[in-house]
Order: structure tokens, then sequence, then C-alpha cells
């Protein structure tokens, strides 16, 4: 069952997306990424794996004369997050598409923003995914990586050092401006925000 939230599959793939969905943590975590990103109504925002589509739908509050894309590696996430936000898709506000972050899909427009919660860590060559991420991004656009522990015994040491893998992360992949905030959930959450930076192309 604890593969299934790294990549849902099948009957037990989907009562992982319902627990992710409905579990009071994630839905609290998801939100406050969202809120970090300081989404306005017209950007195109992107989010990597987004699960069941609860960080989606927050987003497509939020850029309510913009444009959400998201993708997900699982079938069935896209199932259920398509679901969640039917009523967006059908008005053209969310596009989501059924990849991997070794397979991004291609822009008309750079982006204004990207999301990731709890994501990077399958993420093949974070950095080069990083680097291919960043290229999407308009110069000085943001991105948010999130990242709640769910190792036994996690800790707010454990989320202070994950939160520094990414920090690294970002650095290597040539973004500026990083930082961290911290959701005092158990274990806490860390999101670290950077910026693409507006004086050299991406």
């Amino acid at each position: 069952m604890v593969r299934q939230f790294g990549h849902p599959r099948g009957i037990a793939g989907r009562m992982a997306g319902w627990v992710m969905a409905h579990r009071r943590s994630n839905q609290q975590r998801n939100g406050w990424a969202v809120s970090l990103l300081d989404v306005q109504p017209t950007d195109r925002v992107f989010e990597v794996g987004f699960g069941p589509g609860v960080a989606i739908a927050e987003l497509a509050g939020r850029a309510t004369r913009g444009q959400v894309y998201g993708i997900d590696h699982s079938e069935v996430m896209v199932q259920q997050a398509s679901g969640r936000n039917a009523a967006a898709i059908r008005a053209h506000r969310v596009h989501l598409a059924h990849a991997s972050v070794d397979q991004l899909p291609s822009f008309d427009d750079p982006l204004d923003a990207i999301l990731a919660v709890n994501s990077v860590g399958f993420w093949p060559n974070p950095v080069e995914r990083l680097h291919d991420l960043r290229r999407l991004l308009r110069p000085g656009g943001r991105i948010a990586l999130a990242t709640q522990p769910r190792c036994p015994g996690a800790t707010q040491d454990t989320t202070a050092r994950a939160a520094q893998d990414l920090h690294d992360l970002l650095t290597q992949a040539g973004f500026t401006q990083i930082r961290a905030e911290t959701l005092g959930l158990d274990p806490p959450v860390a999101c670290v925000l950077a910026t693409n930076p507006t004086d050299e192309p991406s």
C-alpha cells in the first residue's frame, strides 16, 4: 500500500488517491503550498505530480483568468483529478495529462509558476528535471517544491534535511532567491521557493 502513494495503480491506487484527497494534513499542505506561490488571476501555472488534484483545484481558484496545467505518471490520479476539476476542465482553464516529469509537455507561452508537492523524491535525475522546468518558466517566474517526510519516525530534523536537499537541487539547477518556509504539522512540511533569474537565459 505504501508504494501506491508513489505510483497509484488499480483498486489500491484508487484507495490511496481517496486518502490523499481527504486526509486533513494533505489538504492543509497543498493549500499552504499554493498560497506561498502567490498565484495571480492571469497566471499560467503548472503542477508536476498532481495526485488526486487537490492543489490543482486550489490553483484554478486563484488563476481565474489564467491557465492551470498538470501532469501525473498515474492514470488513476489523472482520472481522479479530472473528476475533481471537471468544471474547470470543461471551461478550458485546467489541462491535465498522463505523463512523467521526464516527458514534459511543450507550452506556447512561458509559465509564471510551477508547483510540486511530495513528488521530487520520485523524479529521475532531479537536477536535470529542474533544469527542464526552469526552461518553461518566464524570467522572474516562481517555483515551489513542498515536502512532508513520510518515513517512520520523521521529525522536524528530517524535514529540515529534506528542505536543504531541495535547496541544493534548486541551486544546482540555476534558480535564485531561494528560501524555505515551514508549516507546523506532524511531521512539519517544508516548502522551498525559488525564482528563475532575469539576468540570463534559462
